[in-house]
């Protein structure tokens, strides 16, 4: 993912739903995106019909978040975002050198 290509980000209610059943909401999202450090893995299992990727990173407040989204239109779509697990947290803080989630 070319991060310099990306343009903004596109929610609508579907995303946003399920976000918040996730006690995630959509800035905090986004933030993890502008925060430093920030790991991007292929999705290679969901990557059927358009390329998935999955972001492990930090909120503004700190909070680790696991976020599942795509590339639309130079636009990061979330598909879920959620706390990171225990397994997720281990990969974010060796920097991804386990293996992919």
């Amino acid at each position: 993912m070319d991060v310099n290509k990306i343009i903004g980000f596109d929610w609508d209610e579907g995303n946003l739903e399920h976000i918040k059943k996730h006690n995630v909401e959509a800035k905090e999202c986004e933030g993890v995106f502008l925060n430093v450090p920030l790991l991007v893995l292929k999705d290679e299992i969901h990557s059927r019909l358009e390329e998935r990727l999955q972001a492990l990173g930090l909120t503004k407040g700190g909070r680790l978040l696991f976020i599942a989204f795509t590339v639309r239109n130079e636009k990061i779509r979330v598909i879920s975002a959620r706390d990171q697990n225990k397994k997720e947290r281990k990969i974010f803080q060796a920097g991804g050198d386990h293996e992919k989630t």
